[in-house]
């Protein structure tokens, strides 16, 4: 049996149904291998928390700056991304309280387990909007995710790899990067891409992913190191 009583003290969060806090961190692949288990899996509380953080963090960032819209559009996704969401998971410390399947038990370090954290994130907020209200929901985004733009702004952070380097490369060299794809490989539902960036005919860093977008924006995010421009 878990625990959910320290969960709910880092949420400052008292649940009146427990069971919707224990419904947000049930991942799909859980019930494949438990189909007994009492609750449903957590993808419509997901759809729900996903559509309440959106709508207090859109809100936070209007009343608060008078930025054009393009800029707020960046600073949000810069709050609300996987890789935030799962940031923020890991310190409330919600990984330990995941129900997975053998199999994504054990894939500890991927990109999928941070998407699972990320939907657990927002399935919560989704369990505290249903189990309280939206102000509920409101102050416990405000605590753990609204908290994070200060250092967003400061590092400039709701830029992707892609822009910075362009716009360093262009500001310190005068030169606008190219990406060339060296490697692609699988079959079509399954492809990896190996691609460079280039200034000029300098190769500066290479990047993977499953499209090429994905493997263009690690390749910049390595550039960026290998220049020391982060």
């Amino acid at each position: 049996m878990k625990d959910f009583s320290k969960l709910e003290k880092k949420l400052k969060t008292k649940f009146a149904n427990k069971d919707l806090l224990k419904q947000a961190v049930v991942h799909r692949s859980y019930l494949n291998e438990h189909p007994e288990f009492e609750l449903p899996h957590n993808e419509r509380l997901e759809f729900l928390g996903d559509a309440v953080l959106e709508l207090v963090v859109t809100e936070y960032l209007y009343k608060n700056y008078p930025n054009p819209e393009g800029e707020l559009t960046n600073w949000r996704a810069a709050l609300v991304n996987a890789k935030m969401l799962a940031e923020i998971a890991s310190e409330l410390g919600i990984e330990d309280y995941l129900y997975l399947s053998k199999g994504e038990a054990k894939d500890v370090n991927s990109k999928a387990r941070q998407i699972i954290l990320a939907n657990a994130m927002e399935a919560v907020i989704g369990a505290i909007y249903l189990d309280k209200d939206y102000e509920a929901a409101k102050k416990m985004i405000m605590a753990q995710v609204i908290v994070k733009l200060p250092d967003i702004l400061k590092h400039k952070l709701y830029q992707d790899p892609k822009s910075s380097f362009q716009e360093i490369t262009q500001e310190k060299v005068g030169i606008t990067p190219s990406y060339k794809v060296l490697e692609e490989s699988g079959p079509d539902h399954a492809k990896h891409f190996v691609i460079g960036v280039f200034l000029k005919k300098e190769l500066v860093a290479k990047g993977e992913g499953a499209s090429k977008q994905e493997a263009q924006v690690a390749a910049a995010a390595e550039a960026l190191k290998v220049k020391n421009w982060e």
